[in-house]
């Protein structure tokens, strides 16, 4: 039976949510038995073998529900292959550059052994919420900068990773 894989994403306006999306279809494209949650909604994640959770960066840091998912879960995380990322740049740069996680989401990474990390571009409309999101938008800095090749791209890579972990699990296990 194939293990089962979790996407989990935490968004305030549904930008997050459509990265993640296109990245668990990625990875059942590539194979893998895949569940896509918000984080909020997660309560246990004994059932994962592995997890990416995905949040949006608001004032340089990740959405508060991916953070609450991610210290909730801290010790089942660890005995599990974790990827995370994060979406928000308003700018090209991010389908330009490897852009690092910010120093919050680092420390995070680094505390749970993340096999990786990725920052998308974020998408901010007209439909957005919050005062903040209103007054980009106004100010001509809003736009969808999320590149969806490049989120296909790194969900492609997770699932070379796992495919070469179940490998290097079963030549272990002969």
């Amino acid at each position: 039976m194939a293990e089962l894989m979790l996407v989990a994403y935490a968004t305030k306006n549904g930008s997050t949510r459509e990265i993640a999306q296109s990245i668990a279809d990625t990875l059942r494209k590539e194979g893998l038995v895949v569940d896509f949650r918000r984080a909020a909604d997660v309560r246990d994640i004994r059932p994962y073998s592995s997890v990416v959770v995905g949040g949006g960066l608001y004032t340089n840091h990740l959405h508060r529900d991916a953070r609450r998912f991610l210290r909730r879960h801290r010790r089942p995380l660890g005995d599990r292959s974790l990827w995370l990322f994060s979406s928000g740049p308003l700018d090209p740069s991010a389908g330009e550059r490897d852009i690092p996680p910010v120093p919050g989401v680092r420390r995070i990474a680094v505390r749970l052994d993340a096999k990786g990390h990725a920052t998308f571009g974020g998408q901010l409309d007209g439909t957005a919420t919050g005062w903040m999101a209103r007054m980009i938008v106004k100010s001509g800095r809003g736009g969808d900068f999320r590149d969806f090749g490049q989120i296909t791209a790194w969900a492609s890579e997770i699932a070379a990773a796992m495919a070469a972990e179940e490998v290097r699990r079963r030549e272990t296990h002969q």
